[in-house]
């Protein structure tokens, strides 16, 4: 699935063969999430199209009430998981200041309606750069390194390993460009991680989030009752 609008692009002429392609570049934050265990042998069909739902509806609400449009990214499904872009001018610390808590509260929504099979734990990829769009798709090595990021060996062992609903990586360049410059961004809740991926070893930084804990107060005893 992919949706528009696009985002503030510039064009070059690109010799294919005898052919004459258009190159559509523009510069993007690229936010990757990805369903852990979505093909888990105790999740029939009917389970992963739940699952799906869910999670479209928990990112669509997260992204708009961190103050980003959902509607004017552009998404491609993964099946198990959603590639978004969003363009150049809306604010990246709008991702790490107010995105992941949102998405940890949507996720909690979900799953307490649903049985275990059906609940929802994500990991989310966060880079920026340039992205190339033709009439297939979107392609560039930003999008590669992202993908690299979000199938991390590291990232999903911290998720697997943890009671988190949502397991955060950072680029080395976004935690340096923007996660450490905000004071929202809880910056000190990242912790760098070696990532060796196919052709990618690079830096990055790992968060994980969990849901609130509620404390139920319990009521005082009454006159005489022992404690």
């Amino acid at each position: 699935m992919m949706s528009s609008p696009e985002p503030e692009p510039s064009e070059l002429l690109v010799v294919a063969g005898d052919e004459r392609l258009t190159l559509t570049t523009a510069h993007c934050t690229i936010v990757a999430a990805d369903i852990e265990g979505f093909g888990q042998h105790n999740r029939n069909n009917i389970n992963q199209v739940r699952i799906r739902h869910g999670m479209y509806k928990a990112m669509q609400a997260a992204f708009d009430a961190a103050g980003i449009p959902w509607s004017s990214c552009r998404r491609e499904d993964r099946g198990d998981g959603v590639l978004v872009l969003a363009s150049a001018d809306v604010r990246k610390t709008l991702f790490v200041d107010h995105l992941p808590n949102a998405l940890v509260e949507a996720l909690k929504r979900h799953n307490r309606i649903h049985p275990p099979r059906e609940r929802i734990r994500l990991r989310l990829a966060l880079h920026a750069g340039e992205i190339n769009y033709d009439q297939h798709g979107v392609t560039g090595s930003a999008i590669n390194h992202t993908s690299r990021l979000l199938d991390a060996e590291v990232l999903r062992s911290a998720l697997a390993n943890s009671s988190a609903v949502l397991a955060v990586i950072g680029s080395a360049w976004f935690f340096d460009e923007v996660i450490r410059h905000s004071e929202l961004s809880h910056a000190k809740a990242y912790r760098r991680a070696e990532v060796s991926n196919k052709e990618t070893t690079t830096q990055a930084w790992v968060r994980l989030l969990r849901p609130p804990v509620v404390r139920r107060l319990h009521a005082p005893p009454r006159n005489g009752q022992n404690l």
